[in-house]
């Protein structure tokens, strides 16, 4: 055995001897503090396994002993070695968060002081900034609370569409955990809602709604703000907000009939959720005014909700909504008016009983996925089997795990389950790797033997075309960004252009690339210089693939966002080619292209016609697409028409068989795409119209 192979097997060995001592039932108090003080000194190791381990067993014990003191040193001792798990890789931050998201329900003095080390950073993958975010919310006190509302309102500006709607709801879910602190967070939250920002000011609305529930009579002085957004609403959620605020306080809203009545003219159209709420904020302003005009927009809901209306739960509210109005209009306040339950912090859901048996399985999956053991065994019956019956299709069992040993803390990574597009490809096809994540440490400056990074001060394309203007300077208040996503060396880099057009310097460039059909992120951070009045500077960012994939159909939209030390967020739009994603290994033999084509259906070829483009020469068209990756394969004729095939492939090995029709110098060129991913083909004619139309 070597050093290595008895380094791994001591640490399990740790491992597995703090796990069964965790079962072991102490006696009384003392033999808890002797326990705990031989486990402590191995918060103090250099596997993140092995600290989780003692942290799980000297929580156990804690609950045994009874001196406050000794509870409070423990405490102290175990914060430091938590702290230093977010040091490490992401996947083993999740990890850590996710228990440590546990060990603060339960004892939230031990990280009460270390709140700062949860603050994300620009770079965190976007799994690891959620679980930061809520356990900010979690240690958030009086204490600290203007240091976490800072740092919330800054994550509100961030370019993940996900992640500020989760920093807004942060905000108030702070306001409605700390009643001293509700006015500062409704501050930041108006804040919010003078950038103007659609989906900022919605989610705020949502919060605000959550915060008058949770403080009545309290902030309404607000509400004239909010009713400056009506018109940017357009999502279901910030609608019934708005018009519940609408219908709670509606008699001190002059024009609450005609807020309301704006939302009706759409009523068929909107969802359930938005059609329950208009319907009971019309009753509401009814019972409260009852004047002509709310008197004609009842009559209008109740026959949209009863008779126009094949939506159980909207017709019988509104049959009960109309009885109690044609038969007893007291009893109908009495019923719709009533006092509402004021609601109460959420930031702890869980039992203390499910909690208490999630914390006994720290640095498992149990206390990552937070769902107890039993949740992950689905066969608990053993009986004996024959090896025909054990492995029917003849496969080996060499590679089964336990549940045990599938539970282990290593098991998992959220990086693991990110969704592709390609999901739908044949099982039958051994997926491809996933393409290298460039070195971080390299992409800092800190390995200067990295040819593929070029330096901030290089031109990035200097033979090439100008690039596209995508910030141009006078929406950037004098800066000007130029980029495009490229391929070189087997690469894919963003080659951008920063123009300082100011009167100041610009220092400070970050960037960051909201959720897309391809997951593109940044491999490392932005190497910029500063840049003083009047210069330029080019770079080569490294781009990696599937980090942030947008659910939903593929697009070629790539929202990005930049800041720098002396400017706001600026954000802006570049379209996705997905020529710069064609690998060079896409090249297939004849016999290969004429197998991959005809076991795929006839429902993966997709095709598209382009009047407008001309070729000229087919051995010109044909260098011009190998230099893209699109490889020859073979041509024939149609009549007066040239037919040529040609081969690619996208990143995780997904084949493209491509068939070109046209004749030569007229106008009029037929595209059709065959691959295992028909869903990708709208983004390669979006590709292929300019690139030989150029």
């Amino acid at each position: 055995m070597n050093v290595h192979q008895y380094g791994t097997n001591f640490r399990w060995g740790q491992v597995f001897i703090l796990d069964a001592l965790s079962k072991y039932k102490t006696a009384d108090a003392r033999e808890a503090e002797n326990i705990v003080e031989r486990v402590t000194p191995r918060l103090q190791h250099a596997n993140c396994a092995v600290v989780l381990s003692a942290v799980k067993m000297i929580l156990l014990q804690m609950e045994l002993i009874t001196s406050t003191d000794v509870v409070r040193n423990l405490c102290k001792k175990m914060a430091p070695p938590l702290v230093t798990l977010l040091s490490a890789e992401p996947e083993i931050q999740y990890v850590a968060l996710r228990n440590i998201n546990l060990i603060v329900q339960k004892r939230p003095t031990i990280l009460a002081h270390e709140i700062k080390v949860f603050f994300c950073k620009y770079n965190d993958p976007i799994y690891v900034k959620m679980e930061k975010l809520e356990i900010m919310i979690k240690l958030a006190s009086d204490r600290n609370i203007d240091q976490v509302l800072l740092e919330f309102k800054e994550y509100a500006t961030e370019v993940d569409v996900d992640f500020v709607r989760k920093a807004v709801r942060a905000i108030g879910r702070c306001a409605i955990k700390l009643e001293r602190a509700a006015e500062r967070c409704i501050s930041v939250l108006l804040e919010l809602i003078k950038i103007k920002v659609n989906y900022v000011v919605q989610e705020a609305i949502i919060v605000i709604k959550d915060i008058f529930r949770r403080y009545p009579n309290t902030y309404e002085s607000i509400i004239a703000t909010l009713c400056e957004s009506l018109d940017t609403l357009d999502e279901p959620e910030a609608k019934a907000s708005m018009i519940w605020i609408i219908g709670e306080y509606a008699e001190r809203i002059d024009n609450a009939d005609e807020l309301l009545e704006s939302f009706l003219e759409s009523f068929p159209e909107e969802t359930p959720q938005v059609q329950l709420q208009l319907l009971t904020a019309t009753v509401k302003l009814f019972l409260k005014k009852p004047t002509e005009g709310p008197q004609q927009m009842i009559q209008v809901v109740l026959n949209n909700a009863t008779v126009e209306t094949d939506n159980p739960d909207l017709r019988d509210r509104a049959y009960i909504y109309w009885r109690l109005l044609s038969t007893d209009p007291e009893a109908a306040k009495d019923v719709v008016l009533a006092e509402k339950p004021v609601i109460s912090d959420d930031s702890n859901l869980l039992e203390p009983s499910l909690l208490d048996e999630l914390l006994a399985n720290i640095a498992t999956l149990s206390s990552v996925y937070h769902k107890p053991p039993e949740a992950f065994v689905t066969r608990v019956k053993t009986i004996q089997r024959t090896e025909e019956e054990e492995y029917p299709d003849g496969s080996e069992g060499g590679n089964s795990e336990s549940p045990a040993h599938a539970a282990s803390v290593g098991a998992t990574s959220p990086a693991s389950a990110s969704n592709a597009y390609s999901a739908g490809r044949k099982p039958a096809a051994a997926p491809a790797p996933p393409a290298p994540v460039p070195d971080l440490l390299d992409l800092m400056g800190l390995d200067n033997n990295n040819s593929d990074i070029v330096s901030a001060d290089q031109p990035a394309s200097p033979a090439g075309p100008p690039l596209p203007v995508l910030l141009p300077a006078s929406t950037g208040q004098g800066l000007q960004i130029s980029a495009q996503l490229i391929r070189k060396d087997g690469q894919i880099y963003y080659s951008m252009l920063f123009e300082n057009n100011t009167q100041f310097p610009l220092d400070g460039f970050m960037i960051q690339f909201n959720k897309n059909t391809f997951g593109l992120a940044a491999g490392g951070p932005l190497q910029v210089p500063i840049l003083q009045p009047g210069t330029s500077a080019s770079t080569l960012l490294p781009m990696v693939l599937f980090q942030n994939v947008s659910p939903g159909p593929p697009s070629t939209v790539l929202q990005i966002a930049v800041k720098n030390n002396q400017q706001p967020v600026w954000y802006f739009s570049d379209k996705i080619s997905l020529l710069a994603f064609l690998s060079e290994d896409g090249r297939m033999e004849r016999s290969t292209f004429l197998e991959t084509w005809k076991s795929l259906p006839d429902s993966n070829e997709i095709s598209k016609d382009f009047p407008a483009i001309v070729l000229n020469s087919v051995e010109a068209t044909l260098d011009k697409l190998a230099a893209s990756n699109m490889f020859f394969i073979a041509k024939r004729k149609n009549s007066n028409q040239e037919v040529l095939y040609l081969s690619a492939k996208i990143p995780r090995g997904i084949p493209f068989l491509i068939e070109l029709t046209a004749a030569i110098g007229i106008p009029g060129l037929k595209c059709a795409v065959k691959t295992p991913s028909p869903e990708i083909a709208v983004l390669f004619f979006e590709a292929i119209e300019p690139f030989l139309s150029s």
